[in-house]
């Protein structure tokens, strides 16, 4: 029997081994410290309600709770007004992926504030980009900016611009957290059977009560598969959706 070659098989054994052992223990590392929680860390009586009603979550629950407070901003195009205009030079769609440099050079001159909106994924379609207003890192959901796309190039946008975003004269408290919110939802019958959820993002929300001055709360959006939206506000745990302005107040409706 060769020794010799058997040690040395053994030893490159050993070293793949050890290699695996690593990338294990990396990636148990990186999930405790990862900045999301895992849907089974929800109470016992929640998850019974998701098994029975087979509701679903895509991805994780974003984790942490930081110290917010309202915005104030002003509407300088009426709300709800905004039309498609359509740009003099179609630029390509993949400027929308790339640097906001790139982006504000391709698009400034028509979008002169477009740096400070940020690309949403989760409600972006090919046809349609959609980006929101950016305050502090965090989305304004009531501030949209749509870039149409056609044959991989922007063809036209529309938004309603806003000025003068201020912080709200409310002290900073810290939010409800995401599991808190989702719980909301689940346990009071927000979510209906067999609902899909496929984003659960931290923003800023408001009601449009149709004037120039606007305030907006922070707020939980949880976006469902099918597009509906529910905003959780982060300071009171009152529920709106999408297409009503005032608060959902009778639970399971």
């Amino acid at each position: 029997m060769d020794w010799g070659r058997a040690k040395s098989v053994l030893i490159f054994s050993f070293l793949v081994l050890n290699i695996i052992l690593g990338y294990q223990l990396w990636f148990e590392v990186r999930d405790q410290l990862s900045t999301n929680i895992d849907v089974t860390d929800l109470p016992p009586e929640t998850l019974q309600i998701m098994q029975e009603k087979n509701i679903r979550l895509l991805g994780k629950i974003p984790a942490g709770n930081p110290e917010l407070q309202d915005l104030e901003y002003r509407f300088t195009t009426k709300p709800g007004n905004a039309v498609v205009q359509e740009l003099e030079a179609p630029v390509e769609s993949k400027i929308i992926f790339s640097s906001k440099k790139e982006l504000a050079d391709a698009l400034g001159k028509a979008i002169p504030d477009i740096d400070h909106y940020g690309y949403d994924s989760e409600e972006s379609t090919t046809d349609v980009f959609v980006m929101y207003r950016m305050s502090d890192g965090l989305p304004m959901f009531d501030v949209k900016l749509e870039l149409y796309n056609s044959s991989q190039k922007i063809v036209a946008f529309k938004l309603n611009r806003v000025e003068q975003i201020e912080p709200g004269k409310a002290k900073a408290q810290s939010v409800l957290s995401a599991s808190k919110a989702l719980i909301k939802l689940i346990d009071n019958n927000y979510l209906q059977q067999d609902a899909v959820i496929k984003d659960i993002r931290l923003g800023y929300h408001g009601q449009n009560f149709g004037s120039e001055q606007q305030y907006s709360a922070p707020s939980w959006r949880v976006l469902l598969e099918s597009g509906e939206v529910f905003y959780v506000h982060a300071i009171s745990a009152e529920v709106f959706t999408e297409t009503e302005p005032e608060a959902v107040t009778q639970e399971g409706q």
